[in-house]
């Protein structure tokens, strides 16, 4: 009588498998750690500090700049002055209670400053906020 060995029969695997998991996850951080660079304003402006708390920031903002050259730019493209309530009713929406974020270099004169703020007046933006840096108050 031959003797037949007997085979054991698979045991079911009930883990959980964690490779698509961490896949995902991989794939999300690239795409985070592409997308976060181009969500800022890359215009260089020499700002003025101040000691101000700061306050909530909007989901979009729109920054408004002015450069030393007196130039202004809308977020990162450049804005002549003649063009700056269309464009600003083209990316608000027409929506007048929008905060406009205002950016201007040290060396622009208040004067200048007032006037691109008037010229915001008249298109009907009354919500202007002034950015500058934050200044850790000394001893």
């Amino acid at each position: 009588m031959a003797r037949t060995a007997r085979i054991p029969e698979p045991v079911p695997f009930s883990g959980i498998n964690v490779t698509p998991f961490i896949d995902v996850m991989l794939v999300l951080l690239i795409i985070f750690m592409v997308a976060a660079p181009l969500a800022t304003v890359d215009i260089q402006v020499n700002l003025p500090a101040s000691t101000a708390d700061p306050t909530q920031r909007p989901d979009k903002p729109l920054f408004l700049t002015m450069k030393p050259d007196l130039t202004l730019a809308l977020g990162n493209d450049p804005l002549q002055r003649e063009l700056l309530r269309s464009t600003l009713d083209a990316v608000a929406k027409g929506d007048k209670s929008t905060l406009i974020f205002l950016r201007a270099d040290k060396a622009v004169p208040y004067g200048e400053l007032m006037e691109v703020m008037n010229l915001l007046r008249t298109a009907g933006y009354l919500k202007i906020a002034l950015v500058g840096l934050e200044k850790v108050p000394g001893p």
